[in-house]
């Protein structure tokens, strides 16, 4: 049994990956810790209380950091993922309440309760772990291992800052903290999961699943595909979480990997949260991250089918 802890910001996409997740027979969320980043952590933290309704699971939701670690304007990511998160699709609040222990705490809390047993997903900015980990030096050791969405490594971005990734860009000290103290990291970037797209074929059969779960994930995903058909020309479906969250569970999905070290681009005007990537060994650092190249794009498509029935 996969034990998993989901830090996220959800979003469309964090909530197909939650919904992968919670319907696979082979795993047990612990718990989910929201932060500010797509949306408000408002937003964000009822959003995956609403994600835990279609489930029908009672897995207890930590609120966290409601923005980056140092306070500057940030614009978030509502023009992709809708005003309230989950597409403005209208779906109704959940009766469910949040935890008032903070996030960062219960992360903590959680790994010393289970050393070495947890898995940590983190599909959203890095700043409840950078927090947790600047409280807690040993967390990174307590947890079995850390599986994060983010980073461009061949500096393709999808923000302002070109060569950067959203949730790095979003907090990029964050992310440098995690990355100093890391070692255990597998990296999904943004450019691989542009190479693992959901085809029109798997997009339609999923968006007209006739099932409770199918029905929720048509209707926080017809206006991501219409960005994306407008944006990119494809009826093709962004599924980055979904990806990071099928690493997390199945590691066998991996078809292909390299470890280097890896560190995030602070100081830049056009480059402050870049990933940099050593994949020549030049710094001369130890390898900290284990980054994803290529996955099963077949079996990802049968944990996404899986998902909605």
């Amino acid at each position: 049994m996969k034990r998993l802890v989901i830090d996220t910001d959800p979003g469309i996409d964090d909530a197909h990956a939650i919904l992968l997740a919670g319907s696979h027979p082979d795993v047990q969320i612990e718990a989910l810790t929201t932060l500010g980043g797509n949306v408000s952590l408002a937003n964000t933290t009822a959003n995956a209380l609403k994600v835990l309704d279609v489930l029908n699971l009672d897995v207890p939701v930590f609120a966290g950091a409601d923005g980056a670690l140092l306070e500057r304007e940030h614009e978030d990511a509502a023009h992709v993922h809708g005003l309230d998160g989950l597409g403005d699709a209208g779906i109704p609040a959940s009766q469910r309440v949040a935890e008032k222990e903070h996030a960062v705490h219960a992360l903590i809390r959680l790994a010393n309760e289970s050393p070495g047993e947890l898995t940590l997903v983190a599909i959203g900015p890095l700043t409840n772990i950078a927090l947790a980990t600047r409280l807690d030096p040993d967390l990174p050791q307590k947890y079995k291992e850390l599986i994060v969405m983010g980073g461009a490594i061949y500096a393709q971005g999808n923000t302002p800052n070109t060569s950067t990734e959203f949730n790095f860009y979003h907090d990029p000290e964050a992310a440098a903290i995690v990355f100093d103290t890391w070692s255990n990291i597998t990296l999904l970037s943004w450019e691989t999961t542009v190479d693992y797209m959901l085809d029109e074929d798997i997009v339609r059969e999923l968006m007209s699943t006739s099932t409770p779960k199918g029905a929720f994930f048509n209707k926080i995903t017809a206006n991501l595909l219409t960005f994306t058909e407008v944006h990119y020309g494809s009826a093709e479906l962004f599924a980055p979480d979904g990806l990071a969250m099928a690493v997390a569970i199945e590691p066998s999905i991996v078809t292909a990997s390299e470890t280097c070290y890896v560190q995030i681009e602070r100081m830049g005007k056009y480059t402050r949260g870049q990933s940099i990537v050593d994949w020549r060994g030049r710094l001369g650092k130890a390898p900290n991250t284990k980054i994803v190249l290529e996955l099963d794009e077949e079996r990802f498509g049968e944990l996404m089918r899986q998902a909605v029935r």
